[in-house]
């Protein structure tokens, strides 16, 4: 029986994202810079990470505490061996209704089709323009957009339900806003823009690289005739808005200019296993994989789960201000090892 559990301000716990690994094949400025993560860098080894059956383990746990939702994230998750491997286990674990992978896409031809047999249905490629001397701008991998989209253009055919990230920074690829709603306006794809977060401590970020939800919606409006969504569920992050006349729609995710951190119901286990409360947090996170490998059954493992988010109060967003900024620049847990 499922039950229910509440941390500090009210907030449920509904989803669990997993990073399978640290490591990526882009690097992109915001998230691996490439001055930092250079070819000698010291990704996690093998025995740091989660296993496969450590990961369905701490998931069926988290589904009695009332996690609906999975999301398998990174770095980048199709560089992790035989994922589909831990999709077709987790699909199988009561109580888990939904999983999603979120993925730069690079490698959807390759895995895709194990992946889509294993049980995953829903994918959130990342692709931050459509114009491929920005995109390869971006990637510091010299990786074209047409071959992302190339891909993309496969998981559909396979039958996956896909969204684009776009992260919007002012300047980088604020021109990339109309031509790609243009490019999947017509497409079965949502497109969601994304207020560039101070996520990590590498990515140089500050106010004025922001392009809010006011500023995106100011430049798609003198294009498009839209309208407004309805928010489907609790906790969604994403604004909705729909082409008038058609149904395709496109999202903001607004944690920058207009917070969602009382509605947030996510929990969060990093490459090593660790519980993390907040995208944005500070704190060294608890040691899950420790717990798991101590000799623990279930139970005495779920009793600490509970706690762990039953004593939870992170509200970032909410808080965040130039100060906050400047004092948790130093302390941020970076992005390929927390997922996005």
């Amino acid at each position: 029986m499922t039950e229910q559990i509440l941390d500090k301000l009210g907030r449920p716990i509904r989803d669990l994202r997993i990073s399978v690994t640290d490591r990526c094949n882009f690097r992109c400025d915001y998230c691996m810079p490439k001055e930092i993560f250079g070819d000698d860098y010291a990704f996690l080894p093998k025995n740091q990470l989660l296993t496969f059956e450590e990961m369905v383990r701490i998931t069926a746990i988290y589904a009695k505490l009332g996690v609906k939702k999975v999301r398998i994230t990174g770095g980048e998750p199709l560089l992790r061996r035989d994922l589909d491997q831990l999709i077709a286990q987790i699909v199988q674990i009561e109580g888990i209704e939904d999983i999603g992978l979120t993925t730069n896409g690079l490698l959807l031809k390759k895995h895709g089709q194990k992946l889509y047999e294993a049980g995953l249905r829903r994918i959130n490629v990342s692709l931050d323009a459509i114009d491929n001397t920005i995109f390869q701008s971006i990637n510091n991998r010299n990786i074209k957009a047409s071959t992302v989209l190339e891909q993309i253009d496969y998981a559909i055919e396979l039958g996956f339900q896909v969204k684009v990230n776009v992260v919007i920074q002012k300047g980088l690829n604020d021109n990339q806003i109309i031509p790609m709603l243009d490019y999947f306006k017509n497409k079965d794809v949502t497109i969601r823009f994304i207020e560039f977060m101070d996520v990590g401590n590498d990515n140089g970020w500050d106010f004025s690289k922001v392009v809010t939800k006011a500023e995106m919606l100011e430049i798609v409006k003198a294009h498009f005739d839209i309208v407004p969504v309805q928010p489907q569920y609790f906790g969604e992050v994403a604004q909705y808005y729909r082409h008038s006349g058609a149904t395709s729609k496109f999202g903001l995710i607004t944690s920058v200019s207009d917070s969602f951190c009382s509605t947030c119901t996510r929990a969060r286990l990093s490459s090593d296993g660790k519980f993390y409360g907040c995208l944005f947090s500070t704190s060294e996170g608890y040691d899950i994989r420790k717990l798991l490998r101590s000799g623990l059954n279930d139970a005495a493992i779920e009793a600490k789960v509970k706690q762990l988010w039953e004593v939870r109060e992170d509200r970032y967003s909410d808080e965040r201000t130039a100060q906050t900024v400047e004092n948790r620049r130093k302390k941020k847990i970076n992005m390929n090892y927390i997922g996005g």
